[in-house]
């Protein structure tokens, strides 16, 4: 038995002796959809400067000009689909292993794959909002005739997500706060673990006396700090790997 599939073994055991597992997402769950993470070497900040694009007055100064970077963003998440690591956590919950997902994607995927309770951080890209009059509207029903659109306000519309200067939802944030403090088993796939205040849940778990199972290709600033069990790999392969353990 190789050292991961020892580790697997583990995980499997501590999920199927929890009362309440809750898992964390980020943008690395989703690469192997086709949606390239906003860090690291191929990331959406390699090519377009955050501060210049993803910042809310990047938006209000200059929306012709960051628009042109949402919609290369939106058509990679319009033609994303579920992967494997998606479905899996899907089937976690179908199987009443997995309570809830606390993501910092605003791709829908966790949602298009059969999860039913799954918290959006940092919101969605399947809504507009108003920047005027606060109205929303379901992104694929807008047709985007003239950058940047505009809502019949006359009002600008921008992705309803938390951009860089925003704050977090507040329903979002005590929700997330409240499944982190409650759980056993805190499951971390994907993610830097270095945007806050999202985080911050894994210590919130932690402080609680949650188990932290981290699943990322690299080590983070949790590995060696709070994680219990450190699965190395894309989630792709180890989440469909540790369910069919379940």
């Amino acid at each position: 038995m190789s050292k991961l599939d020892l580790l697997l073994q583990q995980a499997a055991d501590a999920i199927r002796l929890a009362r309440r597992v809750v898992a964390l997402t980020g943008a690395g769950i989703s690469v192997e959809s086709g949606i390239p993470a906003f860090r690291g070497t191929q990331g959406l900040w390699e090519k377009y400067d955050p501060m210049e694009y993803a910042h809310i007055d990047a938006l209000r100064a200059h929306p012709e000009k960051v628009w042109r970077m949402l919609l290369e963003l939106h058509t990679l998440v319009r033609d994303a689909r579920p992967n494997p690591a998606h479905l899996s956590l899907a089937r976690m919950e179908k199987k009443g292993y997995l309570r809830a997902i606390i993501t910092q994607n605003i791709d829908h995927l966790h949602q298009d794959a059969g999860s039913s309770f799954v918290i959006e951080f940092h919101g969605t890209g399947h809504r507009l909002a108003c920047m005027s009059c606060g109205e929303r509207y379901p992104s694929q029903e807008m047709e985007v005739e003239e950058i940047p659109p505009r809502c019949p306000c006359g009002g600008i519309l921008k992705p309803d997500v938390v951009f860089f200067g925003e704050p977090i939802p507040w329903r979002a944030l005590i929700q997330a706060q409240e499944e982190s403090k409650h759980c056993d088993v805190m499951l971390v796939v994907g993610t830097s673990a270095v945007v806050a205040p999202a985080c911050d849940m894994p210590y919130l778990a932690k402080e609680r006396g949650a188990r932290i199972l981290e699943i990322n290709p690299e080590e983070t600033p949790l590995t060696h700090t709070i994680t219990d069990l450190f699965l190395q790999g894309s989630a792709g392969d180890i989440l469909p790997r540790l369910v069919d353990l379940l």
